[in-house]
């Protein structure tokens, strides 16, 4: 919602000011089609020439975020470390049990009640793998934390890509519109023979091409770039609390102090207070 309001209030106060400055939308309406042709069609293919398909689709996915927001929500932090919980309970129980779920966590009764996490494929093969190498008795749990910290380093950078993608198209956009204008005097100079208010038209027409590439880079695609970074940093604060809570469990942890540890990971506007994460917790449904 609040990615709409920045959209309305850009586009407010640059045609506000232009026309309370005197200046006229016919001259920009009657070159706009053919000039976001050329800038936007150029963007576009030059997007998709230096980037793969999966950039491409997280891309789209990522201005979509910038209108909902982030994928985790205050009830998904607190449910991963109910979840998290009941794992290492069963664990701490019998090692043989905790594979049942591990191994088919479609079928775990411990998966089943939080649907969104076991919907995402990365946290369940997090959590999955890191309770699997926690249960081959690792001489130096360093080694686990190690070979989570590269898994996830390497989750980020990929997740980063669609982000730096969209900034490096607004990078372009000022030197597409130049492309633009400089199409736009070419055109011009074959009709200086017309009339001075002829050829002011066909300049003017021309020089909202410069315009377009610029305003799309720093009102537009530039701004949602950053706020794709800003989403996609923020969702890997999901996964960050994943790895807290279960490389203190390698360390031997009680089951409830790894989950603190967990819940003092999450991003303050997403954390639960202890009060209620403790409630959740001594739920009959949690550890069962």
């Amino acid at each position: 919602m609040i990615g709409i309001v920045g959209i309305v209030v850009v586009f407010a106060m640059v045609v506000g000011g232009y026309l309370w400055g005197g200046g006229k939308l016919g001259i920009i309406f009657s070159s706009l089609h053919y000039e976001m042709m050329i800038i936007g069609g150029a963007a576009l293919g030059a997007f998709i020439i230096s980037n793969g398909l999966e950039t491409i689709k997280g891309a789209a996915r990522n201005v979509a975020a910038v209108f909902t927001g982030p994928r985790w929500s205050e009830q998904d932090y607190s449910d991963v470390l109910i979840l998290i919980y009941d794992l290492l309970k069963i664990a701490r129980a019998s090692p043989i049990q905790v594979e049942e779920h591990i191994e088919a966590p479609q079928d775990s009764t411990c998966f089943q009640k939080f649907p969104r996490i076991l919907a995402d494929e990365k946290a369940v093969a997090l959590i999955c793998d890191t309770l699997r190498a926690a249960s081959m008795n690792y001489d130096d749990p360093h080694q686990v934390e190690e070979i989570i910290d590269k898994r996830l380093d390497i989750q980020l950078h990929h997740a980063l890509k669609p982000s730096h993608a969209l900034q490096t198209m607004a990078d372009g956009l000022p030197a597409l519109g130049i492309v633009a204008a400089v199409l736009g005097v070419i055109k011009t100079m074959s009709s200086i023979d017309q009339p001075p208010e002829v050829l002011g038209k066909m300049i003017g027409g021309a020089l909202v091409g410069t315009f377009l590439g610029v305003f799309l880079s720093y009102a537009l695609v530039g701004p949602f770039a950053t706020k794709a970074r800003e989403i996609a940093e923020q969702d890997h604060q999901f996964y960050l609390l994943i790895r807290e809570a279960l490389v203190a469990s390698l360390h031997a942890h009680a089951p409830n102090m790894c989950v603190e540890i967990g819940r003092q990971c999450i991003p303050g506007e997403f954390r639960p207070s202890f009060d209620a994460l403790d409630t959740a917790l001594r739920e009959p449904a949690a550890g069962t």
